[in-house]
């Protein structure tokens, strides 16, 4: 999607502030040649025509008063137009993120979507309210003044277009020269940069093993590498340039409309008087022309600003059923996953043949090595993905079925990446319902092992959110937790929810996961094997399919994959995999989620 099509909405009224604008741009030429022409009136033989002369002045006044009058039509027709514009991409563009599935945002940080939403937006204001008639006045204005210039005396004009032509075509020949070295430019400057964070980063590390002097040497001449190219790709630049305002500088028009006027005037084939009007106008026609260049920038960094924007308005939809069903939730609720595929591209098979059943009221725990999809199978329960291939269903009822709405009326999820709102604590809690009462959220934050820390902070619950008080990653998670109880949900999916806490908070969230568990379908992604012995089912992925299932001891009598992780896990951990073992049965069902000692290949988590 580019920018005429973002620009759709306004085009009409656009149009009509661009050709106000340039009725504008033209009338503007009419004071100027008005004084030539009064000069000529008062400069001829024999009485001064006065009639003439208040005729002259009294044109250029008006013509004045109605540059001023088409000049303020065109930019308020351009600045509501613009109001508009960007009223109409915002909501274009928040409408279209809040139907998009939620596993997108998972590769995409909230800066880049941030900076398309406000920074995107405000370049391409900038060129609707004011780059666009600017553009046009410095087109229409020295095309007026030509014309004008042409009916006083064609040779003169012709001229004049002497170095007007040489000049332009210096700053076209300086912009071709600057925009073919572009790429190697934005490659000289992603190198460098890729140094400094490789210097910034590796600090520690170089230092420790008395590095520091070879990685400062790689990093300046890195630098020194961009400058030499910087220099000799700027100084091609500013020398065109430096030539182009030259030739098209006052000095020069002036002194070529000297010259020609003194030349035509002598051999008799100009009166003098004729001159005038081109070492009046003549000299204003090079500021507009020299003004495109910063035009032509507001217009490159305006379209470069639509991509981006209409990547996010054409970003891929979830699927909202046409007739919407809703599974019972009577009795508890039966998740079903049957034939499940998922890949998110073709070069990138994450799940292949998942058939698994989560049981009302049971605990379902997924392990396996890094990378194995134990994550993304997890957010197939709240749709952040559809799969590729196979269901995902409620009580029979694909989620592909469940209007979204009341999905999340149907499971809630913690994850191990906790998201808390500008906004008040209690506002974070009962983000689900809105309309809780306090005490209803203080029952969650009791029951998450929360509530004693928000009352003991100046603002107790009405504290906001990173501004009065920042939670640490344990607190946090235990405010998410509240969320996830508060929403009493019959399906909850929890993600590695201890990976950041300290032993005391996870003990405390333990606690609240236990508490959170009770009577609901969960399914919990862990890499600590000792906090989910407890579990009614342990599934072992590998490579994105299931290769055992079973309870504990029923995988460590089997003696495969479970069991040879379960003996790695015990020898990483000094032999503490017993006491684990009872820690984690001890805390309701046995659920929790603790800090990843990862076992197997050590491959990148697919997400």
């Amino acid at each position: 999607m580019g920018l005429g099509e973002l620009l759709r909405p306004v085009r009409s009224r656009l149009g009509a502030a661009i050709g106000i604008q340039a009725a504008a741009a033209a009338v503007a030429v009419v004071p100027f040649a008005a004084v030539a022409e009064l000069a000529g009136v008062l400069l001829a033989e024999g009485p001064v025509d006065k009639g003439a002369a208040w005729t002259v002045a009294a044109v250029a006044a008006g013509a004045l008063v109605l540059w001023l009058a088409l000049n303020s039509v065109a930019g308020a027709l351009a600045h509501a137009a613009d109001l508009d514009f960007q009223l109409s991409v915002r909501r274009r563009l928040v409408d279209r993120l809040g139907r998009v599935p939620l596993g997108w945002f998972t590769d995409r940080g909230a800066g880049g979507i941030g900076k398309a939403v406000q920074h995107d937006v405000d370049t391409m204001h900038h060129l609707v309210a004011h780059s666009l008639l600017n553009l046009t006045a410095s087109v229409v204005t020295p095309l007026a003044t030509l014309v004008y210039l042409f009916v006083v005396d064609w040779r003169m004009a012709l001229i004049l277009m002497i170095p007007l032509v040489i000049g332009v075509g210096l700053f076209i020949r300086m912009m071709t020269s600057l925009d073919a070295q572009t790429a190697a430019y934005e490659e000289a400057q992603e190198r460098i940069v890729s140094r400094v964070v490789e210097f910034v980063e590796g600090i520690a590390v170089v230092k420790m093993f008395g590095q520091a002097g070879r990685a400062h040497r790689q990093y300046a001449r890195a630098a020194d590498d961009f400058t030499t190219f910087f220099i000799a790709w700027i100084s091609k630049g500013y020398r065109a340039t430096a030539a182009s305002a030259l030739v098209l500088g006052p000095v020069t028009l002036l002194l070529t409309v000297l010259i020609g006027g003194t030349a035509l005037v002598s051999s008799g084939s100009l009166d003098p008087l004729d001159v005038l009007p081109f070492a009046v106008l003549g000299l204003s026609i090079a500021a507009p022309l020299q003004a495109l260049d910063f035009h032509g920038h507001d217009m490159e960094m305006a379209g470069s600003a639509a991509e981006r924007v209409g990547a996010l308005l054409t970003a891929p939809e979830l699927a909202v059923p046409v007739t919407p069903r809703r599974p019972e939730t009577d009795g508890g609720v039966r998740v079903e996953l049957s034939g499940v595929e998922f890949a998110y591209d073709e070069d990138r098979p994450v799940l292949s043949g998942i058939d698994l059943t989560l049981e009302p009221g049971s605990v379902t725990a997924l392990v396996g090595t890094s990378g194995s999809g134990k994550t993304t199978l997890a957010k197939l329960l709240p749709r952040f993905f559809d799969p590729t291939a196979g269901t995902v269903s409620f009580n029979g009822v694909d989620l592909r079925e469940i209007a979204p709405d009341q999905l999340y009326r149907l499971v809630s999820f913690v994850l191990q990446d906790v998201r808390l709102l500008d906004a008040s604590v209690r506002d974070n809690i009962r983000l689900a319902r809105p309309d809780a009462d306090d005490e209803t959220v203080r029952r969650a934050a009791r029951a998450a092992a929360v509530h004693e820390r928000v009352e003991a902070l100046p603002g107790g619950y009405d504290a906001m959110v990173g501004t009065e008080v920042r939670f640490s990653g344990g607190e946090a998670q235990r405010v998410s937790i509240a969320r996830a109880i508060l929403a009493d949900t019959p399906i909850v999916v929890l993600d590695e929810a201890t990976a950041h806490a300290d032993p005391e908070s996870e003990a405390l969230i333990q606690d609240a996961l236990s508490e959170l568990a009770v009577g609901r379908t969960v399914l919990v992604v862990a890499h600590r094997l000792a906090s989910i012995v407890g579990a009614d089912r342990i599934v072992v992925l590998e490579q994105g399919r299931t290769v055992e299932q079973g309870t504990h001891e029923e995988l460590l009598a089997a003696g495969g994959r479970y069991a040879r992780m379960w003996t790695l896990q015990e020898q990483a951990d000094g032999g503490a995999g017993d006491h684990d073992a009872h820690a984690g049965a001890g805390v309701g069902v046995g659920v929790g989620v603790g800090v990843s000692v990862d076992v197997g290949v050590a491959e990148e988590e697919q997400r």
